[in-house]
């Protein structure tokens, strides 16, 4: 009798879920994804979907200044819409580093409160960071951010993957409101960003 397979906490046999993790952080060095792109599915593990969203966006602002911004987990809660009613419920209130776990409410689909877990998995100042879900919706939640410097202040890019639970119910669901929620979000996001930064005001 063979020994039990380990399981992450997505779902996938523990050393399957390695192999998707390191996949997914190598792949994104070496694309130049545009605004608000959807490539649907990137990968298919065991019959589950895993989505793709990409976005970029630049930014008239040094690297020094945007990391400031975005490494502070209470500026999430200013660039996401106020419909969803997000509010950080714990965290130690310093920048993200590598461990650094963050919880907090929202209510993302038809009203629901939803309780979320976010862990940040990789940091490095000023170039990347990487949070995943722990607990929430999702099987999966991947989320990848990059700053690079140009001539004129930042390009950041935004790559996110992630899975639904529920098998084909899930894939339904996300032809019906959660891919077009996440787009949504993103845009959302990407405006109140550019008011931030790039606001001749």
């Amino acid at each position: 009798m063979g020994v039990p397979r380990r399981k992450s906490g997505s779902g996938l046999p523990f050393p399957l879920f390695l192999s998707v993790k390191k996949s997914l952080i190598k792949k994104s060095s070496t694309t130049t994804p545009n605004v608000n792109v959807f490539q649907e599915p990137s990968v298919i593990i065991d019959f589950m979907k895993v989505y793709k969203l990409e976005t970029v966006q630049h930014l008239n602002a040094s690297i020094e200044k945007c990391w400031d911004f975005f490494s502070s987990p209470q500026n999430l809660q200013t660039i996401t819409p106020d419909d969803m009613s997000f509010v950080i419920q714990d965290f130690d209130g310093k920048r993200m580093y590598p461990g650094q776990v963050i919880t907090y409410t929202l209510k993302p689909l038809l009203g629901i409160t939803i309780n979320w877990m976010t862990i940040i998995t990789v940091s490095s100042e000023n170039q990347y960071f990487v949070d995943e879900q722990r607990f929430g919706p999702y099987t999966l939640w991947h989320h990848k951010h990059f700053f690079e410097p140009t001539e004129t202040g930042t390009k950041m890019t935004d790559v996110v993957h992630y899975a639904l639970p529920f098998g084909i119910l899930g894939q339904l669901a996300n032809k019906i409101m959660v891919r077009n929620k996440l787009k949504s979000i993103f845009e959302y996001r990407h405006k109140k960003i550019e008011e931030i930064f790039n606001s001749k005001a």
